[in-house]
């Protein structure tokens, strides 16, 4: 009987489903975009059919883990080990692509055996030595979206590179991707002599020694040699990404928005229609029909539309994902990451919505009394009118059905609300970041051009004596900006660092300690310090590395309390970034002569990009995709309590067929 009442009132059906596949859709979406991220690194990791992976421990991802190049030829050295092999990782724009993977391999390695060249010739070759341009290999999937083929022409962050190949290796992380010589990815991502990880092949089984006792004394020798190196088998390095898990937590923060925007419209709906049927289910309980199954009714109509919405939502995903997939590329994003246990999620998800949104419906509609049921008219009629003392027609009519004015006035409440609370977090957190460079007195902001992160900025050293050399301008800072995780909070801390000389650094304020003044040493926020149980003298692991605690600072940016400050030198070291450095912050003489650097500077160096220090924040390629971010949440919430909105208005519209046919008669 509850399907066949889903269908009594067809708009408000479909309205409903639409509304909970839109949510679903969105679960499903993202959750695929997560795993297929997830899961690329783990078909990348086990591809190279290693036996261990060495990285620089704690590093938020591998595209920020750095390891010394040099390290290879000691670790092919040591008697357990077969072969090793470096790899670089990272991610930067190209041609309307604003991530787009780079993976950099030694000449020689064996996990090149995965890359299977399809067209074109390999890396190795004679013809791609002399090449016109930066020999490149395409990924198929990246080569199908980009429309490039052997041949053609890419530009990357300035430099021009050329297609020799086009290869696949099955997995659709590394295939939405490009592959370059490790000298060239380095170059690119401006991290020379650095490689994301080693892969370690270990020797098999020998004489006296079976590869258990192997793999254990590589492992001792590495404890012994190789202390500040992280080992991990390529599963267990697979599930330590960061990114991948901060994605997922931003799909579950998708879920419980809709959750709550969608269950409370669903309550609203079902409650209309439990007020729309109060005759029948009179008539229903006057015939024996118990509470119990009226309530079971209820509910079941309300987990059945929340399912049909399910199910339509799925559909909607996978045309979405095979679309966006098609025309853009986004870190493998592929309607095969659509998986069972992902749809188990999303079900699940609209379960808890089903049953949030039909229990109390079904509980009130369980509690009507058979007799006033029966005496029910519809609309007011049969009922106390209830007024107010104040308002004309509009303020009673929704006085009249409060709890259906309540309800949809809460679905508007929390769209709003979300939109609000998001849009106040990247305002606030741009404003913060805006105070962070103008506290400095800093006009002018520089960053490198075309990068698909700011973090990810590479500017050469030479630059800044060059652009301190200009006139009008009295100082320069470099900058430095990376994150690590920390094991013992279980979040991650920023790290900054400046010259301990440069005018930028005597923005933060000391309360325990003393300045930086070699390298070595560290400046931790009061935050960060309190949560960690941290003071000056102490010393703190960073991604290995041991630092003593010079002071403890306060800043005006909140979050900055939450970071680290280190030398620009051991930045550099840190990040495997040699001098360079991730901005520039300018000073001028005359700060009205700003607007004119600005034109001058980004006229000149096409390789740097240049703006005011008011206008930099919101010129950030991060800062930009997090705003696109968030739009696109608020439109999400917008569909979902829009519907929500439009479905009691319409059930209002229902409900009062013959107070509106009186009021056009009068």
């Amino acid at each position: 009987m509850f399907i066949k009442n889903l269908f009594r009132r067809k708009v408000r059906t479909l309205l409903t489903v639409l509304g909970v596949a839109v949510g679903v859709a969105a679960i499903i979406g993202l959750g695929a975009l997560a795993d297929g991220m997830q899961a690329g690194y783990g078909s990348m990791l086990r591809g190279a059919k290693a036996d261990l992976v060495l990285s620089q421990p704690d590093a938020f991802d591998i595209s920020y883990s750095n390891l010394d190049e040099a390290l290879q030829a000691e670790l092919a050295a040591a008697p357990e080990v077969s072969e090793v092999s470096g790899m670089i990782q990272g991610f930067t724009a190209t041609e309307g692509e604003p991530f787009f993977f780079v993976f950099g391999y030694p000449q020689g390695s064996f996990v090149l055996k995965r890359f299977n060249v399809i067209e074109g010739v390999n890396l190795e070759s004679r013809q791609a030595q002399h090449a016109n341009g930066t020999p490149i290999l395409l990924g198929s999937a990246a080569a199908e979206v980009m429309d490039k083929t052997v041949g053609d022409t890419m530009r990357i962050t300035g430099t021009v590179y050329r297609v020799v190949g086009i290869y696949q290796t099955g997995d659709a992380f590394e295939d939405s991707g490009a592959l370059l010589a490790l000298k060239d990815a380095q170059e690119l991502l401006g991290r020379p002599r650095q490689v994301s990880l080693f892969y370690v092949r270990l020797k098999k089984a020998s004489g006296d020694l079976s590869g258990t006792e192997i793999r254990q004394r590589f492992l001792a020798r590495l404890e012994r040699q190789w202390p500040d190196i992280s080992v991990s088998g390529t599963e267990e390095f697979s599930d330590q990404q960061s990114m991948a898990q901060m994605l997922n937590g931003f799909v579950w923060a998708i879920g419980g928005l809709a959750i709550l925007i969608g269950g409370v419209g669903m309550m609203n709906a079902q409650l209309m229609s439990v007020m729309e049927r109060t005759r029948e289910i009179g008539v229903l309980r006057a015939v024996g029909w118990s509470s119990r199954r009226v309530l079971w009714m209820i509910l079941m109509e309300s987990i059945s539309v929340c399912l049909i919405g399910g199910l339509l939502g799925a559909g909607l995903a996978y045309l979405l994902i095979d679309w966006v997939s098609s025309a853009s590329i986004i870190v493998g994003l592929s309607p095969a990451n659509i998986h069972a246990e992902l749809l188990q999620q999303a079900f699940f998800v609209v379960l808890v919505l089903g049953l949030i949104g039909g229990l109390y419906p079904a509980w009130r509609a369980a509690r009507l009394p058979p007799i006033e049921a029966l005496r029910y008219e519809g609309g007011s009629g049969g009922a106390k009118i209830r007024r107010l003392p104040f308002g004309g027609l509009a303020v009673q009519s929704l006085w009249q059905r409060s709890s259906r004015t309540f309800l949809t006035l809460g679905v508007i409440g929390l769209t709003v609300g979300a939109i609000l609370a998001i849009d106040a977090t990247v305002k606030g957190m741009s404003s913060q970041m805006t105070d962070m460079f103008t506290s400095a007195n800093a006009q002018v902001i520089l960053r490198q051009s075309d990068v698909a992160d700011t973090s990810l900025s590479t500017i050469d050293e030479r630059i800044g004596d060059k652009l301190a050399a200009l006139p009008g301008v009295s100082s320069v800072s470099g900058l430095m900006i990376t994150a690590v995780m920390l094991p013992e909070t279980g979040g991650f801390l920023l790290i900054q660092g400046y010259d301990p000389m440069s005018p930028a650094i005597q923005r933060f304020n000391i309360v325990e300690g003393s300045p930086l003044t070699t390298n070595h040493q560290v400046l931790v926020g009061r935050s960060i310090a309190k949560a960690m149980n941290k003071h000056a003298g102490d010393t703190i692991d960073l991604s290995g590395t041991r630092f003593r605690i010079a002071g403890i600072f306060e800043s005006k940016v909140g979050w900055e309390e939450m970071g680290a400050v280190l030398t620009l030198r051991d930045a550099q070291i840190f990040m495997g970034k040699p001098r360079k450095v991730t901005m520039y912050t300018l000073s001028l003489k005359d700060p009205n002569q700003a607007p004119a650097l600005v034109e001058q500077i980004n006229r000149q160096y096409p390789e740097i990009h240049a703006a005011l220090a008011g206008e930099f924040v919101s010129q950030m390629p991060d800062m930009q995709n997090s705003t696109a971010m968030t739009d696109s949440i608020s439109i999400l919430a917008i569909l979902v309590g829009g519907i929500g909105v439009l479905n009691a208005m319409l059930m209002s519209v229902f409900e009062r067929t013959r107070e509106i046919g009186v009021l056009r008669a009068l």
